[in-house]
């Protein structure tokens, strides 16, 4: 198995942290200190923050330092409101342009996400995840769509694994996967359009009470 980077590690910990409460919203992030937390380099430290101010998590302020992003909740909701309408309309036209090899690689795609699922693999199932659904965008044929999608995505990220922490949200993630992929194979573009988007929109309300909970742990912690 490839050994992963130590960027990724530490940009996944520090994703984990910041979503745990552990950095509050607004609060500054120290390079030296995490380099030390995290027994490595400045350079996979550096990267990593770049990662996630690409995320949306974090704000880079020259000569200020790194802090964490606030975001209120209808701020989060309408970013996923519109990444539905996104996603929704990928699917409906990968319904009708999706070639046969991008089949398969959805088909593997969507196995990996059944054995991460399984093994109640959070992190497994989030890279799974991703690659499913980026080979939905990447099928659309509309390179337009997919950039918007794509960027929007990347902000959304921490916000898109952090949901997966609702008690069996991935098993239920799982059968709307099963959904999309039955109606993109079976060329129906309709019910792909409509199933790829209420995947999105039902994460919102149960993401919005696991945000209120984290401001709480953040305020008072």
């Amino acid at each position: 198995m490839a050994r992963i980077p130590e960027s990724r590690r530490v940009r996944d910990a520090l994703e984990n942290a910041v979503i745990d409460g552990r950095y509050r919203p607004g609060e500054r992030l120290d390079p030296g200190e995490l380099a030390r937390e995290f027994g490595c380099s400045r350079t996979p430290i550096r990267e990593a923050l770049q990662d996630l101010e690409r995320s949306g998590l974090v704000r880079i302020r020259p000569k200020q330092g790194t802090y964490v992003t606030e975001l209120s909740v209808p701020e989060l909701a309408e970013r996923f409101e519109v990444m539905a309408e996104l996603e929704g309309m990928a699917a409906r036209l990968a319904a009708r342009r999706i070639e046969r090899e991008a089949l398969r690689d959805l088909d593997a795609a969507l196995r990996e996400c059944e054995r991460h699922a399984g093994a109640d693999d959070a992190d497994g199932y989030y890279y799974a995840n991703a690659r499913f659904h980026g080979i939905v965008n990447d099928s659309c044929g509309n390179e337009y769509l997919r950039a918007q999608a794509h960027a929007l995505k990347r902000a959304l990220q921490p916000y898109r694994r952090l949901q997966l922490r609702v008690p069996d949200r991935m098993r239920r993630s799982l059968a709307e996967h099963r959904t999309i992929a039955e109606a993109v194979a079976a060329g129906e573009a309709e019910r792909a359009e409509n199933a790829a988007r209420e995947h999105v929109l039902v994460q919102i309300e149960e993401f919005s009470q696991l945000v209120r909970t984290w401001r709480e742990v953040a305020r008072t912690g």
